[in-house]
């Protein structure tokens, strides 16, 4: 098994308009659950103590394998929300391992 893990932090200036833009980050990924069946599980998280520093949102899923990550970096669903993702974000970090 393969988890999947990738932090986001966001570029916004203010703590409110990032609290929004991670609310609506966790839901368009957290969407993808029904549409890209080689998700095995799909979790996000938003940090709660904003701290200085510290990533807005974290994405946490597991895949059976290589080929199922590699099938879900390419779906079509997976794309379109990365897309829509990508300009809110000013670092983006991410960690593939065997679980």
């Amino acid at each position: 098994m393969i988890r999947h893990i990738v932090t986001f932090k966001l570029a916004a200036e203010s703590a409110e308009q990032r609290a929004e833009q991670a609310a609506w980050i966790a839901a368009q990924l957290e969407s993808l659950i029904p549409l890209i069946p080689e998700i095995q599980s799909l979790s996000m998280g938003i940090d709660v103590n904003v701290t200085p520093g510290n990533a807005d949102v974290v994405l946490v899923s597991e895949f059976a394998d290589h080929a199922a990550l590699d099938t879900y970096q390419v779906h079509p669903d997976h794309v379109r929300v990365s897309s829509g993702i990508k300009p809110l974000v000013a670092v983006r970090a991410a960690i593939d391992y065997e679980v």
